[in-house]
C-alpha cells in the first residue's frame, strides 16, 4: 500500500534515527515472541545501524538540537538503549546485506553479498 509517510526527516541522522526506532518495535516484539513459544531467555535484542550519529543520539540520553523536533514516539530508541534491552551496533555500508535486494551493484559486490547472505548460485547445484 502505498501512502503518504506521517514524519518528515531533516537529516539523514534523524531519518536512520526514525528507522531505528521502529526497528527496535519489531525487535523486542520477536524477542518477547521467542521468549514466550520457547524457553529460550534473551537479555538484549542487537540492532545493527550504519549511521554513528544516529547511534551517538540514541545512547546519549540529554535533549539538544538535534533531538529536540523528533516527535516523542521516536525516543522508544532511546528509553531501550538506556535501560539494556537494546544494543546498537554500527555496520558498515560495505557489510550491508539488504542492499543486495534493494540496490543496483557490481557483479563483484553482487557475489560478496550474496555469499555474506548465505545464498548459493544455481550454477553451483547439480
Amino acid at each position: 500500500c502505498s501512502r503518504k509517510k506521517p514524519v518528515v526527516a531533516l537529516s539523514t541522522c534523524e531519518a536512520e534515527y526514525i528507522a531505528a526506532s521502529l526497528s527496535a518495535c519489531q525487535g523486542v516484539w520477536l524477542k518477547n515472541l521467542l521468549e514466550e513459544i520457547s524457553e529460550v531467555k534473551c537479555n538484549s535484542v542487537t540492532l545493527k545501524v550504519d549511521n554513528l550519529s544516529a547511534i551517538n543520539l540514541a545512547k546519549n540520553p540529554i535533549a539538544h538540537g538535534k533531538s529536540k523536533h523528533i516527535e516523542m514516539r521516536f525516543h522508544y530508541l532511546r528509553e531501550r538503549v538506556s535501560n539494556g534491552t537494546l544494543k546498537l551496533e554500527h555496520c558498515r555500508t560495505d557489510l550491508q546485506v539488504a542492499d543486495l535486494l534493494t540496490k543496483a551493484m557490481t557483479v563483484e559486490t553482487f557475489k560478496r553479498l550474496r555469499n555474506l547472505m548465505c545464498i548459493k548460485s544455481l550454477d553451483n547445484m547439480n
